[in-house]
């Protein structure tokens, strides 16, 4: 039954319009007729209602929603087949999937990564506390709404850990340019391969480019597994370059311990607190963080012959790697297994399976192909003499975030941006003056930003020398009618009394470019009623002492601007408070 608006499913569910096409169906925008809410509805493509792989796929999606309840994973809620059909009834997420917003913005500034992956690490701590792994974490399966929720979709090919898969032995499940270098090895998934994934998401957020690329899927795959990721832009802060790169270490055990210790270091990382992060990632601090970049060890690299086909990649999973494939990509240093592995997966292709590299080639979509039912050791290939690698090009467009550079030193930025590869015309911008002695000579301001040309000219605005602002000159008054004999006396019957002070009016006390905001008021010996921090504004220059305590009073006063506070002012002449007898 082909989705046309008008159309009801379920007796309930009456289609609006479409969302979105996908590789197994659609996607529309419903009404419940019995609530009268507003649903999302993905339909089963009627070609796919046959195959018994792919319905089972569909029912586990609905039956894997259910088990968790989060904020951050879209609900699911109902499942139904009727008239040839199969749909999902879902929650409808206003927003747009991650892969939009990329495709628009190309680069997203740090906190606003570093708040994605906090919330997306949380959603994914429920469900692997539910024993799922998502197994296909992705930009196109994470919707961001307009209030910048996450909400994690489309858990199609998740599985229960302790349950066995929906897929034969070797299948690949993901798509190949965030798929974990054990998925690209055929073992296990696992919570830490949805860690992997995220990971690579990040990445591209911060770099505008995934880590691995290559001009096949299976070339893509082999990078995930031997292939180090090349630097995120020293442009973007030392602790979140570790924190995203301990994400993709090839080893899982080189990574978070779980999701929930990735979401609280990215939590402590966007609110400065570097102690906090470590001790939920300890890998960013250094040391072992650099196991991002270590090669698999060989037993993980280098699957068995008689079922290397399937342990790289399986043709059925093709329609799985929805993603295209980035064929100008980087070409990268490469493991010595690399072009030996390729060579025996190849011959065990032609011999066997010869159809398998055209549809790797042309990413088709049909599920076909096999594995070989017995391979001879007599089979083994002579090692291919790996080529000479080309170059890495060298970018010609770097991402400029202004919150990456804020707070930096001038010096350390101009000896990074007027160097390779950006070899910017740095120039430097006196601008407002500084509050504290730290923030002297360091950035605040950055021009231009986005993507910015090599060679580009940048103005960096720093924070000046911190003005000084002249204390007043005069003391404040204290009103001499209120007292008696030159004293200030609290009544016999009374636990308190009160004096007026006045203090003189300034003009232009504040530095050039700063905010002249009010006058803070010192007293010694009593205190202002309903006014403990003894501030007033600008417009004010009277105010009413309460005196409780025998002693002395005495006032001064500063002056405060949006720059700071000045000094105080002479005291007032002390006045002596008795107690009446």
């Amino acid at each position: 039954m082909r989705p046309t608006a008008g159309l009801t499913f379920g007796g309930r569910y009456e289609l609006q319009s479409r969302i979105a096409i996908g590789g197994m169906g659609e996607v529309w925008q419903a009404t419940d007729l019995v609530i009268g809410r507003t649903i999302a509805i993905k339909i089963l493509k009627d070609e796919y209602m046959g195959d018994p792989g792919f319905l089972e796929r569909f029912r586990a999606e609905a039956r894997h929603a259910a088990l968790v309840n989060h904020e951050g994973i879209a609900n699911v809620f109902d499942y139904g087949e009727e008239d040839g059909s199969a749909f999902l009834v879902m929650e409808l997420v206003p927003g747009e999937a991650l892969s939009t917003v990329l495709e628009r913005e190309r680069v997203l500034p740090t906190d606003k990564v570093l708040d994605i992956v906090a919330q997306t690490s949380s959603a994914l701590q429920a469900a692997h506390a539910a024993g799922l792994v998502h197994r296909d974490i992705k930009p196109g399966n994470l919707l961001i709404t307009p209030d910048g929720r996450v909400k994690i979709t489309d858990f199609g090919i998740a599985r229960i850990a302790d349950q066995v898969p929906l897929t034969a032995t070797g299948q690949v499940m993901g798509t190949v340019q965030y798929l974990s270098p054990e998925q690209a090895s055929g073992h296990p998934a696992s919570p830490s391969t949805d860690i992997y994934s995220l990971g690579i998401v990040a990445y591209e957020c911060l770099a505008g480019r995934r880590p691995f690329t290559g001009e096949s899927q299976v070339a893509i795959a082999m990078a995930q597994i031997n292939e180090q990721p090349p630097e995120l832009p020293v442009t973007i802060a030392e602790p979140v370059r570790r924190f995203v790169m301990s994400m993709i270490a090839k080893n899982p055990v080189d990574r978070p311990a779980s999701s929930a210790h990735v979401a609280r270091a990215a939590q402590a990382l966007r609110r400065g607190d570097l102690n906090a992060a470590a001790a939920a990632v300890p890998m960013i601090l250094g040391g072992a963080g650099d196991a991002a970049t270590t090669v698999m060890d060989q037993t993980r690299r280098m699957p068995a012959a008689d079922d290397a086909t399937t342990q790289l990649l399986s043709a059925a999973e093709a329609d799985q790697l929805e993603d295209d494939v980035e064929g100008e990509g980087e070409k990268k240093k490469r493991s010595k297994w690399t072009w030996p592995l390729i060579g025996l997966v190849a011959l065990l292709v032609i011999v066997l399976v010869g159809s398998l590299i055209a549809v790797f080639a042309n990413q088709g979509n049909d599920a076909g192909g096999g594995t070989p039912s017995e391979t001879t050791s007599s089979a083994t290939p002579k090692p291919t003499k790996s080529p000479t690698p080309t170059p890495t090009p060298t970018p010609t467009v770097f991402p400029i975030n202004l919150s990456d550079l804020q707070g930096r030193s001038f010096d350390e930025l101009n000896t990074i941006f007027s160097a390779a590869p950006y070899n910017f015309s740095v120039s430097k911008n006196v601008g407002n003056p500084a509050t504290t002695p730290e923030q002297v000579d360091t950035v605040y301001d950055v021009n231009p930003t986005g993507n910015v040309k090599t060679g580009s000219a940048i103005t960096l605005t720093v924070y000046d020398e911190i003005a000084v602002i002249n204390p007043p000159t005069e003391a404040p008054k204290l009103d001499k009618s209120a007292l008696e004999d030159g004293s200030l006396v609290i009544p016999k019957d009374a636990t308190s009394t009160s004096i007026k002070v006045d203090w003189l009016a300034v003009q232009n006390a504040c530095p050039t470019g700063a905010d002249f905001l009010g006058y803070t008021v010192a007293v010694s010996g009593g205190y202002f009623q309903n006014n403990s921090s003894g501030q007033f504004d600008a417009n004010t220059t009277t105010g009413t002492i309460t005196v409780d305590t025998v002693g002395t009073l005495s006032v001064s006063y500063s002056i405060r601007c949006s720059t700071g506070t000045s000094s105080g002012s002479p005291s007032s002449e002390s006045v002596n408070v008795i107690k009446e007898q």
